[in-house]
């Protein structure tokens, strides 16, 4: 096993050619990646039989599919109609998952809401255990949900709130956007020493099998000191942004693990993910 490479929606290289979805798994295959997560995150807004459609196509290509579900879900909302919201976002998505055969949707942690980090967390580890017993309730327990890092430094979800979170079921697994982690530590959290203690992190509290496939985000990111993540780049971008991939790609290879591995870059996801995926074979033993 070896890790996965794919975008996240479509490059604008993509679009360009083609007006469908439906056309992408063939795309992206054709450019030598493993995977793509179908978008909903500005609403589930995609009908069955597109959705079959596209599960088709994939596994005629060979792609690994995941799902990002809506990003206005707020797990540490604690307000009754709030949460039927939040089971509703992801119960949705977790439908047209099912459709498309995708085996991992993306969920957001939430936001603090001016509470403590402690309190937010406690309110979300509830939600998100209503959350699953949903998602049983109405056939979807086969769906791994992925609980993911978030880039600004209100929002909940650091590395150790996400896998606290991850600890409520051995189904979740943590959606790890580097990003994220390194626009909420304003820099800090780059480099082979972050990363080693990262992943040493996540197999201490998940175990091994759990962490070797976590699933993650990744895009170099530009932050403010004041809150975080501001804005999704490019490789081409000659700012200065990070996190630096090479160290991560080295390490992961290292260890032997197969993670998925989504890129999030601006408008060229599928390039810079074939460009992670070629630094990545270079240091496969």
């Amino acid at each position: 096993m070896s890790a996965k490479f794919g975008p996240a929606g479509n490059s604008d290289s993509f679009s360009r050619v083609h007006k469908s979805s439906l056309a992408a798994p063939r795309w992206i295959a054709d450019l030598g990646l493993d995977c793509y997560e179908y978008q909903c995150g500005k609403g589930v807004h995609v009908g069955e039989e597109t959705a079959v459609r596209v599960g088709e196509n994939a596994r005629a290509a060979g792609i690994a599919l995941s799902l990002h579900a809506p990003y206005f879900i707020n797990l540490a909302n604690p307000d009754p109609a709030s949460l039927k919201k939040t089971i509703g976002y992801i119960t949705a998505g977790c439908q047209v998952a099912g459709w498309m055969g995708a085996e991992r949707v993306v969920i957001h942690s939430g936001a603090l809401m001016k509470r403590t980090r402690r309190e937010a967390l406690d309110i979300a580890k509830k939600s998100l255990a209503e959350v699953i017993a949903a998602c049983d309730g109405q056939g979807y327990g086969h769906i791994t949900l992925c609980p993911e890092t978030m880039g600004k430094i209100n929002q909940l979800g650091d590395l150790d709130e996400v896998l606290e979170l991850c600890t409520l079921d051995e189904r979740l697994v943590p959606c790890i956007d580097f990003g994220h982690l390194y626009a909420r530590s304003l820099g800090a959290d780059d480099g082979l020493p972050a990363f080693c203690r990262m992943l040493d992190r996540v197999e201490e509290i998940l175990g091994p099998d759990r962490a070797s496939a976590f699933h993650s985000h990744f895009s170099h990111i530009q932050f403010t000191p004041g809150g975080g993540e501001k804005c999704h780049r490019t490789f081409d971008n000659d700012d200065g942004y990070g996190p630096d991939w090479t160290p991560l790609a080295a390490e992961i290879a290292r260890r032997g693990w197969s993670p998925t591995f989504i890129c999030e870059s601006a408008g060229t996801q599928a390039e810079d993910a074939l460009t992670m995926k070629r630094i990545y074979q270079e240091y496969l033993p």
